[in-house]
């Protein structure tokens, strides 16, 4: 009796993998139903679904987690410039008694991480800032910090990015740009008066901090530096550094300053980042911001710059399909809607460019505002999104689905954007709808009768 037992469990579990297999099968011929008598089905519609590359340019640039400094010029994605504008905050009153004189000024940027290439040179200008910044204000990529800024150059400053990493390889060490100033900055700081200094917002009002401008590089290559700005436990951070002597306090021998006073960019700093891009050069410059002409890549891209708008115009019409014949009743559960994307691995030089880790799919709604389908705010875990060992991004929107098909919600498209947007210059081509492998929607459901 207890083989026979094990004989017929042993049946039914093939048979019900026999059927799944089936199902997995018929999924490849499109947006073919299986037949209704089936408990499991699943469907893979690609022929409705519409890609598009458009200009994002609208992101906050304040008080991003890493600022970005630099230019480069994609071979894929033309060129992107940042610049960085920041506050220096006194760590301390200073004492700059018995004829202090300042001796020497320099601006420490630290960095370990950058995206572009160690081969190319580029320029930076240093200005102090006249307009001051504000950390409440979120400021946008497009604001002008160089007209914020004094007309004084205090510094041009010649540089190529940098890497080392531990004896293990996993670990990067800081890097970092030292930048001589002009001695008049120092004076100023040192000349400060003490109602200048009796505390932070005295001070920010004395002294508003620097703009480092990012010179467009001209030709392929360059870098954008992720900067380790913000002073954090031990680590002091970017900072800028007034070496100065007196009277008392000076070296006998030759004369060098023994003193700094630094001013660290703390985590009360405002810190902007400027962005610019230029695709005027690149392949799908005449399609971008239009939905006139599909192409077979869609490029997505942080810092501002590019995100893909996605259609499935299929939606309701699945829906009218699959009612049952003079009701308005939807006899099917779905169990899973899952939106898949394909990295383009060639075009991305994916090996070269790290694409984003971790991406956004967003609703657009009746007013053009975007947010988070449901299926995220339920668990962003299983919302997915993020990069896969196989290049590609999986989205869950299962309920967001189920939304449209109830009539709750109403299917104005979609936006594919990099979930780091402002500390990060990753970049991606993906596969578009009207390539063979690109965008598919896997709707796997089960119908139900009463």
């Amino acid at each position: 009796m207890k083989n026979n037992y094990n004989i017929n469990f042993i049946f039914v579990i093939a048979l019900f993998v026999i059927t799944l297999s089936g199902c997995e099968d018929q999924s490849s011929i499109g947006i073919e139903v299986l037949p209704g008598g089936d408990l499991i089905s699943i469907r893979n519609t690609i022929e409705n679904t519409k890609s598009y590359t458009f200009s994002e340019d609208s992101i906050t640039t304040s008080q991003p987690s890493k600022s970005l400094l630099g230019s480069f010029t994609d071979s894929i994605f033309g060129n992107t410039t940042i610049g960085f504008a920041a506050q220096y905050r006194l760590n301390e009153f200073p004492d700059f008694s018995k004829n202090a004189q300042a001796d020497s000024i320099k601006l420490y940027l630290y960095y370990r991480n950058f995206y572009g290439d160690t081969l190319t040179k580029q320029k930076l200008k240093v200005y102090e800032l006249e307009s001051p910044l504000d950390y409440d204000t979120k400021y946008k990529q497009d604001v002008d910090l160089k007209s914020m800024a004094y007309s004084k150059l205090l510094a041009e400053y010649e540089f190529t990015a940098r890497v080392r990493l531990d004896s293990l390889g996993d670990t990067a060490y800081y890097q970092s740009l030292i930048i001589p100033l002009d001695i008049s900055l120092g004076e100023k700081l040192i000349n400060a008066g003490t109602l200048h200094m009796i505390n932070s917002d005295a001070f920010l009002e004395y002294f508003k901090g620097l703009y480092v401008e990012s010179e467009k590089s001209t030709t392929p290559g360059g870098a954008l530096l992720s900067l380790e700005a913000v002073r954090n436990g031990s680590f002091d951070g970017s900072a800028l550094a007034l070496f100065y002597h007196n009277d008392s306090l000076k070296s006998k021998i030759s004369g060098d300053s023994v003193l700094i006073m630094p001013y660290t960019i703390s985590s009360y700093s405002a810190r902007v980042n400027n962005i610019q891009h230029d695709y005027t050069q690149t392949s799908f410059y005449d399609k971008l911001n239009s939905e006139t002409v599909e192409d077979s890549l869609i490029y997505v891209q942080a810092t501002g710059g590019l995100k893909s708008r996605i259609l499935i115009d299929n939606l309701s019409s699945w829906k009218d399909s699959m009612t049952i014949v003079g009701t308005d009743t939807f006899p099917y559960a779905i169990n899973k809607a899952e939106l898949v994307f394909q990295i383009d691995t060639v075009a991305s030089q994916v090996h070269k460019y790290q694409p984003p880790l971790q991406m956004l799919f967003t609703v657009v709604a009746e007013n053009g505002i975007e947010y988070l389908p449901r299926d995220y705010v339920f668990n962003p875990t299983f919302y997915g999104g993020g990069l896969r060992s196989d290049y590609t991004y999986h989205f869950t929107i299962t309920q967001h689905l189920q939304e449209i098909i109830d009539g709750n919600a109403s299917n104005n498209g979609f936006f594919l954007t990099p979930a780091r947007k402002n500390d990060q210059a990753n970049r991606v081509v993906l596969k578009g709808s009207t390539s063979k492998t690109g965008i598919k929607l896997i709707v796997t459901y089960s119908k139900y009768t009463n």
